[in-house]
């Protein structure tokens, strides 16, 4: 599956179930310039492909010209990001809400989930 950097691109923000938009946003591009690299209308450049690979631990040969595997590691929690960035955006007393909620419901998997031994 080695197809044309474009294609690769696309390959990486589907396998993060990522929207154009989400996918842009972390790696500062406009989504309209974004899906111009998608439709192939445009090429990305070294800089475009640095930040796709830091940020979403994209393997860079692989980006560059198909050969090894997509990730270099895991890839990355795309779910947690965006759990964090909404958190952010809280307001302190909310937060402190979502923390006691996330305690609770930790301490009933805690009961509920067969000990190892």
């Amino acid at each position: 599956m080695a197809g044309s950097i474009n294609t690769r691109i696309k390959d990486v923000r589907k396998a993060l179930g990522l929207s154009q938009r989400a996918f842009c946003k972390g790696i500062f591009l406009s989504q309209g310039f974004y899906a111009q690299i998608e439709k192939g209308l445009k090429k990305p450049n070294e800089r475009i492909y640095e930040l796709i690979s830091t940020k979403y631990n994209v393997n860079k040969d692989w980006l560059l010209t198909g050969k090894g595997m997509m990730f270099s590691g895991p890839a990355p929690d795309v779910e947690l990001d965006k759990l964090i960035e909404i958190y952010k955006e809280l307001d302190p007393l909310f937060r402190e809400y979502i923390m006691l909620q996330i305690n609770q419901l930790l301490n009933v998997q805690k009961k509920t989930k067969p000990q190892k031994k």
